[in-house]
């Protein structure tokens, strides 16, 4: 049965999405989660997308991981990497500002889009077509240069302790240059600025 696969193999608050469940067609295990969900054993949160029902240690609602779900939709397909964080979220991820996204800014192979706005759960997402496609080769050269289009709008750091983190980000994530040198054409010329400003123009030469 298809609930008991469910069971077993999804946690509280995992999403589950239709194409990951098997069935003999699309149109049965479609029909199956539909009557899953009116017996509210499963809820639905998106299209196509469900999780199954609990409750927290508070005796409220539980509610579905938005990571787990970003993560599986739009980062991660069969083990290969298809996108990333973009906008504060990734300015955050390397410390250069302490602030939170209250919108999760997504770059990601599987947008059909240059830009979608999507509400996910009460979850606010942006997700961004990338200038390249992804891949688990040039992941972080991407998203390097995504952090160059932005870093000047929220980075809380500046002069010698900018340069400084800079330098630290690139050693510790290993960008290579060759590779950031065959995609920079495609990207705005604040990339150029913000390289420049950041004391790394000698690794473009």
């Amino acid at each position: 049965m298809i609930y008991e696969y469910i069971i077993n193999n999804y946690k509280k608050g995992e999403p589950i999405f239709l194409s990951e469940v098997p069935g003999s067609t699309n149109d049965v295990v479609r029909h199956e989660m539909k009557r899953l969900t009116d017996e509210k054993k499963l809820v639905r949160l998106y299209n196509g997308v469900y999780y199954l029902p609990y409750k927290t240690i508070l005796g409220t609602e539980g509610k579905v991981s938005i990571d787990r779900y970003i993560e599986k939709k739009y980062l991660f397909v069969d083990g290969r990497i298809i996108g990333f964080y973009t906008g504060i979220a990734l300015v955050n991820k390397y410390g250069f500002t302490s602030q939170n996204p209250s919108v999760y800014g997504i770059c990601s192979n599987d947008a059909t889009t240059k830009m979608r706005k999507l509400d996910v759960g009460g979850n606010k997402l942006v997700i961004y077509k990338p200038l390249a496609l992804i891949t688990n080769d040039n992941v972080r050269e991407l998203e390097f240069l995504d952090l160059m289009c932005i870093i000047d709008k929220y980075s809380e750091l500046s002069g010698d302790e900018y340069k400084r983190k800079l330098r630290e980000y690139v050693k510790k994530v290993g960008i290579n240059f060759d590779i950031v040198k065959k995609y920079i054409s495609l990207y705005p010329n604040v990339v150029y600025k913000n390289i420049y400003e950041g004391g790394l123009m000698n690794e473009l030469v």
